[in-house]
């Protein structure tokens, strides 16, 4: 089988594989990238900000399960990773407030993604159109991979590490039931539909640790009965302001503090019954958050009108009185979730569960109401890594020659998140810098 021989090999050609094949041929060394699409970007492409906790501190408090070293590596590499996008000539605006705790950059993501693959292109080799087949190890470590590529035709990589970074597998339905949830797989993709678990098959064939079954999944909740039509309907179509609302389940009843943040009650939504619920905004919630900009500076959009235009579960109610109403066939007591939110309002800051948050009731008519259920866009289940992005094995210490970066991992959240694009880029150049060290190490 004809050989191509490289330093590094980059597999995955979104944020966090195109950040670590960048960072290679900055440090000196050859890449290559190989990529199963035919395009660049990944999922990366549908977003816009980089985020994360601003402070040990404040990671510690919203990510407390997840990985110390992970934490810690995240917060202190934030901040230099920023500058590495301006670095290559894209521009990040000034910092603003993200889910309430997180602070984080808005910047032209698919023009890092071009600066990035133009670079590749010059310096490196990208090979789109690409499945890896598989990773041969020689005395216990990683030193080539097999390929096939566009034309059909298989060839063997010889480099001395590996990078994988193929963007997670929350669209490959067997490992969302096995991994995540029984249910997972019903749920909506608001993510690039390539990412099928490539990362984690390879590396779990070479011996590597993952994380945890049932640490969670990153997502946002969305009307029901919509589907997304392209990507910009992820972003439009999800209620964020669902924090700020009030969320009930089959039986009537409210089962989280929906203040803490609509990422993490959409987690919770995917474990009641049939995974939906009804979520209830009143006029101000309407007027303050379902109206208006979630993070600074972004494009305001009417989630409730245009949930309504889309043929959604939608409905507005002048009164809770009007709550009787509601139509059978959603499932739900109208009369009974209007008892609730009076008992809610009634009860203030000693209601359970409580809202930790936004403590304010919902007593301003008209009453704004949505059938909800989750909609993922990748998990947190993944490939073990330490700080530096080398892969743990499962049978103790590390692989040699092989890291990880970006979806693929896991570790770093367990039913809590601060951000995907940061730790991607993060974890991206902290393997390539750990890479190229190793490589020097050997070569002297």
């Amino acid at each position: 089988m004809p050989g191509i021989d490289t330093d590094i090999l980059v597999i995955g050609a979104g944020m966090a594989g195109l950040t670590a094949a960048t960072r290679t041929l900055s440090r000196g060394s050859s890449v290559i990238v190989v990529e199963k699409s035919a395009t660049v970007g990944g999922s990366a492409q549908f977003a816009g900000y980089a985020w994360t906790a601003p402070s040990h501190e404040v990671m510690d408090e919203v990510n407390p399960a997840g990985d110390p070293a992970l934490r810690r590596a995240l917060v202190d590499g934030f901040a230099p990773g920023i500058e590495w996008i301006r670095s290559l000539g894209v521009e990040c605006a000034d910092a603003v407030t993200v889910l309430r705790y997180g602070t984080g950059h808005q910047f032209d993501t698919n023009r890092y993604i071009d600066e990035c693959r133009k670079r590749i292109r010059a310096g490196g080799e990208l090979l789109t159109g690409t499945i890896t087949l598989g990773l041969l190890t020689e005395n216990g470590a990683v030193a080539d991979a097999r390929v096939l590529l566009a034309d059909g035709t298989e060839r063997e990589i010889r480099t001395r590490a590996t990078i994988l970074a193929t963007g997670g597998f929350q669209a490959n339905a067997e490992a969302v039931n096995k991994h995540i949830h029984p249910a997972a797989s019903a749920m909506q993709l608001r993510s690039n539909p390539t990412s099928v678990g490539d990362g984690l098959r390879l590396a779990e064939a070479v011996g590597a640790a993952t994380g945890k079954d049932r640490s969670g999944f990153y997502g946002h909740l969305i009307p029901t009965g919509v589907r997304f039509r392209d990507p910009s309907d992820f972003v439009a179509l999800s209620l964020y302001y669902s924090e700020h609302a009030l969320l009930f389940n089959l039986d009537n009843r409210r089962f989280t503090d929906e203040t803490i943040g609509d990422h993490l009650t959409t987690m919770d939504l995917l474990e009641q019954p049939e995974a939906r619920g009804l979520l209830v905004a009143d006029a101000r919630v309407h007027r303050d958050w379902i109206t208006g900009s979630y993070v600074e500076g972004a494009v305001a959009i009417d989630k409730f009108a245009l949930a309504q235009r889309r043929g959604g579960r939608c409905g507005v109610a002048e009164s809770l009185d009007d709550f009787a109403y509601l139509p059978s066939e959603w499932g739900y007591d109208g009369t009974a979730i209007a008892e609730q939110i009076r008992a809610i309002n009634a009860a203030g800051r000693a209601v359970q569960p409580p809202r930790s948050h936004d403590a304010e009731p919902l007593d301003e008519g008209p009453y704004y109401v949505i059938e909800a259920c989750p909609a993922l866009t990748f998990p947190f289940h993944g490939i073990r890594i330490d700080e530096t992005g080398r892969v743990l094995a499962a049978a103790g210490g590390t692989i040699d020659g092989l890291f990880a970066a970006g979806s693929d991992t896991g570790g770093l959240y367990v039913h809590s998140y601060t951000g995907g694009i940061a730790p991607a880029r993060v974890f991206g150049l902290a393997a390539a810098d750990r890479a190229a060290a190793d490589r020097a190490i050997v070569s002297a």
